[in-house]
């Protein structure tokens, strides 16, 4: 579809649902449906079974934090409709404490999605069936994909072979902060030659 065609899809999708779709936008090709949180039900329902939409793959959900905005964060599905070739994307715009209605009664596939949404960025997810943490370890605490989380402070687990237990340690990072000059590699510093210059200065001296 062009993105003419995408906006007026978008839009007769928003008469069909007053108050519910805020706001319908066309970006690289594809639809954008910015949803009002308490009827994200009542959209996608309309999104799978309207004959003229069809979107009854889903696809993916995860979430965007946003820390120095209100609300803080956007959760984002994306779906498809094999029978008419279109994707969409719907975004819905939560706080940090509200809660947003799980989509586990319209696509069971959303189900491990909402589990690592909930595990990175703390988005509840009412009615969800089974909603526990899926990718952090046991007693793990805080958010990792939330931008104020902090690198260090916390503590991971793992087996220990020789005390046959699971064991808690503090958090190590494997790799050393490294310094950058951040100097364009075209432009060269002046206290030392990088590396290939010197190749540059002979080719020069060559009549």
């Amino acid at each position: 579809m062009t993105d003419g065609e995408l906006k007026e899809f978008g839009q007769a999708i928003k008469t069909a649902l007053p108050g519910a779709v805020l706001e319908a936008s066309v970006a690289y090709g594809e639809l954008t449906l910015t949803v009002e949180p308490s009827r994200i039900i009542e959209t996608v329902r309309h999104l799978r079974d309207d004959p003229a939409c069809l979107f009854i793959c889903f696809t993916d959900l995860t979430a965007v934090d946003y820390p120095t905005r209100a609300p803080r964060f956007d959760v984002v599905t994306h779906i498809l409709s094999p029978k008419h070739n279109r994707r969409i994307r719907i975004k819905a715009a939560i706080d940090e404490d509200q809660p947003i209605e799980s989509l586990t009664s319209l696509y069971p596939a959303a189900d491990w999605y909402e589990r690592e949404t909930y595990d990175l960025f703390g988005i509840i997810f009412s009615d969800h069936p089974d909603l526990r943490r899926i990718l952090t370890d046991y007693g793990f605490s805080g958010h990792p994909l939330r931008k104020d989380f902090p690198m260090t402070g916390y503590v991971e687990v793992r087996y220990n072979d020789e005390e046959k237990r699971v064991v808690y340690e503090p958090v190590h990072l494997n790799q050393a902060y490294r310094s950058f000059d951040f100097l364009s590699p075209w432009e060269g510093p002046v206290d030392y030659v990088l590396p290939g210059d010197e190749k540059a200065s002979h080719d020069e001296d060559k009549p």
